[in-house]
């Protein structure tokens, strides 16, 4: 038996259990996910938070009902994120309608057969482009990672797999507030963001798997270009998200993870690197588990730093001691 899961499923909400336009029922046909027809509002939501829908069509031709159905599922805070496509009646004042309810997408029947199909498909490419970004940095999210790693296997070219995490992060956030610990995320994904994409243009790639860890890839001969520099910008900037007395000091009292009162440095930034020029791989998970075993060991050394993988195939697995790079960019012994 296949682990793959099912995708999810498509809802057609139908209260007169009426037929929808040929266009529609052959789209729902060619689809590969099972297609639900609900009647009631209370079914729609409870299958909708269950689990999440791909879409739902409310068929609001003839019957208000619809409208209500689809206001409804828009504004909860768990379904509101699913793509709703609405059937209208005849009239401009119908689509407003539609839309006034909060549809993603209005469709009445003088739109013809071909744009009503492009205009499903782009509903979805949106939905899935949005679900896929982190809401915070708007970076792409562990998907669109995996997938970005998946491709790169598929090319001849040498490239590097950095998988960036703050250091001390969960004290800050417990001091200052979660409110200022999401605003030191955001300030590190712009540095990442634009020195990864400043230096490597289109040949670089950034993502937000969640909290403060990102991963980045990037072409193999500019990893010291732009993890220094990354470094750098990050050990300039992080004072300043500290208040006076502590920048001054360096340093605050808090619990650590353990819950023992301690003195807590300012924020470091580790980097796990990971290349294919001494490895070959075939899967994206295992660049993403070496990948956090390379972003562990940098969290055991002092400073901002990245630590190259430089183990062979053949090597055995434990970790050899990689070079730890300064903020300047050099490399120390």
């Amino acid at each position: 038996m296949s682990s793959k899961a099912s995708p999810p499923a498509t809802i057609v909400f139908v209260p007169d259990r009426s037929a929808l336009p040929p266009v529609f029922e052959a789209w729902l046909g060619r689809q590969v996910s099972l297609v639900l027809r609900v009647s009631g509002a209370d079914e729609l939501m409870a299958i909708a938070s269950r689990s999440r829908p791909r879409l739902v069509v409310f068929d609001a031709r003839s019957v208000a009902e619809s409208l209500q159905a689809c206001t409804r599922l828009k504004t909860d805070s768990y379904t509101g994120v699913v793509p709703a496509l609405v059937l209208c009646g005849d009239g401009v004042g119908k689509i407003n309608a539609a839309l006034d309810a909060g549809a993603d997408e209005a469709v009445g029947p003088a739109t013809d057969d071909h744009e009503a199909t492009r205009r499903l498909e782009a509903l979805l490419a949106r939905s899935d482009r949005d679900l896929g970004v982190h809401p915070s940095t708007r970076l792409p999210g562990a998907g669109a990672i995996e997938a970005e790693i998946a491709r790169r296997l598929r090319r001849p070219d040498l490239f590097a797999v950095c998988y960036a995490d703050l250091d001390h992060f969960k004290e800050y956030n417990d001091r200052y507030s979660y409110y200022e610990g999401d605003r030191v995320i955001r300030i590190l994904a712009m540095i990442l963001h634009d020195v990864v994409k400043g230096l490597c243009g289109e040949g670089a790639f950034v993502g937000h798997i969640g909290g403060d860890d990102f991963i980045f890839i990037l072409p193999y001969d500019s990893i010291t270009d732009v993890c220094g520099e990354i470094t750098s910008i990050f050990d300039l900037l992080v004072p300043y998200q500290y208040s006076e007395p502590d920048r001054r000091a360096g340093y605050f009292f808090g619990k650590d993870r353990r819950g023992v009162l301690d003195r807590v440095p300012m924020m470091t930034l580790s980097i796990g690197v990971v290349t294919n020029a001494q490895r070959t791989f075939t899967e994206a998970r295992q660049v993403s588990k070496l990948a956090t075993e390379m972003k562990t060991y940098a969290k055991t050394l002092e400073g901002s730093v990245y630590s190259i993988d430089r183990r062979y195939d053949d090597k055995p697995a434990q970790v050899e001691v990689p070079y730890p790079v300064s903020n300047e960019g050099g490399e120390k012994e």
